[in-house]
């Protein structure tokens, strides 16, 4: 009689213990889970999404944080459920996914993003307030580096230029590279490694604040372009034969909201306002630029972004909606 007490005991244990996780499962199984691929831009577009998620559509969100592979497959997998930046070119397999329904493409967030060698504005246009004279008036394009070695003298090697390259590993490494040598410009300039994105990003913002001349690779959206005037040097037009070779600009890449097929049909009001969330390469740099100078978290410039750019929440909300985003904000 004791076993069989003991046995009954431990049923309604487990009954008990499974009433009270079937909630929480399915309270998780509610959450919208938006991949965070490791990038500023990203996470920022996450904040204001997941911001307008929770105060207009009244769901919960959290953001799981991974590789570009591992979240994109996680994407896919239904274990992510949106994301509000994808790369397009750096997922071999992208357009076949979409193709085959593993993923759908709600819209393109942006696709003026650019990337390549800059300089400051006041290089060649000088800047009257801070009292600096034109050092290059006729750089405009990238060959014409030739010309200004002196100019972007190497500190540690007064023979040469130096140029500011990509960060060693990165695709885009190899073709810097290439444009280098492409255009004799190996012959008047070190190329750099930098190490480091905040190495790269350091010595531009050091020679800026100095008013120094710096030639430097860089791309856009980044919080560098969004606090410094900065001239990308024109290029070739972009081939997608000579690109790899350096010998063209650098392509434009589609950056795509894309969500788990599953998600899309069971949330069609969420996609909806997902299919209609696009901004561009210089609202998203001003945001970057907006975090670095103030020092704020994702979801403070989330705020402050939607409070400056009101007119965006009338392109991709209802009237109702909106107004609800603006009373929390």
């Amino acid at each position: 009689m004791k076993r069989t007490r003991t046995k009954f005991s431990a049923l309604i244990l487990a009954l008990v213990m499974l009433m009270t996780l079937a909630p929480l499962t399915m309270a998780q199984e509610d959450i919208i889970v938006f991949g965070d691929a490791g990038w500023d831009s990203m996470k920022f577009h996450n904040a204001v999404s997941r911001l307008i998620v929770e105060e207009a559509f009244g769901r919960e969100t959290r953001e799981v944080s991974g590789s570009s592979a591992i979240t994109y497959n996680g994407l896919k997998h239904g274990d992510i459920q949106v994301y509000m930046e994808t790369w397009t070119d750096s997922f071999p397999t992208y357009t076949s996914d979409v193709e085959k329904g593993e993923l759908i493409e709600l819209g393109v967030n942006y696709d003026d993003n650019i990337q390549g060698l800059y300089v400051p504005r006041y290089v060649i246009e000088g800047d009257e307030e801070r009292s600096i004279e034109p050092m290059a008036p006729d750089l405009k394009n990238v060959w014409d580096l030739k010309d200004y070695a002196e100019l972007f003298q190497d500190p540690e090697d007064n023979r040469k230029g130096r140029i500011y390259g990509a960060i060693s590993g990165w695709f885009v490494d190899e073709i810097m590279r290439k444009k280098v040598e492409f255009y004799g410009l190996d012959e008047m300039y070190n190329y750099m490694d930098p190490g480091s994105d905040a190495a790269l990003s350091a010595a531009i913002a050091g020679a800026y604040k100095k008013g120094e001349p710096i030639v430097a690779y860089y791309w856009e959206p980044a919080w560098i372009t969004g606090q410094y005037d900065l001239v990308l040097l024109e290029d070739a037009p972009y081939e997608p034969e000579l690109y790899p070779l350096g010998q063209s600009a650098c392509p434009s890449i589609r950056l795509t909201v894309a969500v788990n097929p599953e998600f899309h049909e069971n949330n069609p009001e969420i996609s909806e306002f997902l299919s209609k969330y696009q901004t561009s390469s210089a609202l998203t740099s001003e945001a970057l630029a907006y975090i670095s100078g103030n020092n704020a978290s994702y979801e403070d410039a989330a705020k402050w972004f939607l409070t400056q750019h009101d007119d965006l929440l009338a392109q991709w909300l209802t009237q109702e909606q909106a107004d609800i985003v603006r009373a929390a904000l």
